[in-house]
C-alpha cells in the first residue's frame, strides 16, 4: 500500500511542477519571448550635481544585466535588433556622501549610491513596457578609500539593481 501512495505522490509532484508552464524556478515570466537585447548603458552620472564619473562602469553594468537575465531565464541574448525584450538606459548617479559623524565632527561612514534609468520594451506584451529609475547603495567606513572597496561595492550594488530590474520586467506575480 505504501508503494502505491509513493507513486501517487511522485506523480502529483511531477504534474504540479510541469504545470508551472512559463514560470521557471527563479520566478521569471518570459511569456512568448525568446530573445532579449541589452543596449550599452551610457554613463551620464557626471551630469548629475554631486555625482562623479567612474570609468568602465557602463561596460560592467551592461554585462551584469546581461548575465542576470541569461542566468535566470532561458532567453537568448541577441545584438542584432531582432529582440523580443529590450533593456536600455543610462547610469545617472554615482555619488559618495558622508552618512554619520564622529564626536570630532568628521565622517565615520560614507555611502556610495548608484542610480540607473531603465527603459524596458516588451515586443510580445506591450502593456509591460516601462521607464523607471533603479538605485542602491553601499556603506563603507570613512577611513577606507573608495578605491579599496569599489570592487565589492559595485558587485553588491549591481547585484541588487539588476535583480530589481529583472523583477520589474519579468517577475509577473
Amino acid at each position: 500500500m505504501n508503494s502505491i501512495k509513493n507513486k501517487i505522490y511522485i506523480l502529483l509532484v511531477c504534474v504540479s511542477l510541469s504545470s508551472c508552464g512559463i514560470y521557471n524556478f527563479t520566478g521569471g515570466n518570459v511569456g512568448d519571448a525568446k530573445t532579449f537585447q541589452v543596449n550599452y548603458f551610457q554613463n551620464y552620472a557626471s551630469q548629475s550635481p554631486g555625482s562623479t564619473f567612474e570609468p568602465g562602469m557602463d561596460r560592467d553594468f551592461t554585462l551584469a544585466l546581461q548575465d542576470r537575465i541569461q542566468n535566470q531565464t532561458s532567453l537568448d541574448l541577441v545584438n542584432n535588433g531582432k529582440y523580443d525584450l529590450l533593456y536600455e538606459g543610462e547610469i545617472v548617479e554615482y555619488r559618495v556622501t558622508p552618512m554619520s559623524a564622529t564626536a570630532q565632527q568628521t565622517a565615520a561612514q560614507n555611502r556610495l549610491s548608484v542610480a540607473v534609468q531603465v527603459r524596458f520594451t516588451n515586443n510580445t506584451k506591450e502593456d509591460a513596457d516601462f521607464e523607471q529609475r533603479f538605485s542602491f547603495f553601499y556603506d563603507f567606513p570613512a577611513a577606507s578609500q573608495l578605491s579599496a572597496v569599489k570592487s565589492e561595492a559595485h558587485e553588491i550594488i549591481f547585484e541588487r539593481i539588476t535583480q530589481d530590474i529583472f523583477n520589474a520586467s519579468l517577475a509577473d506575480w
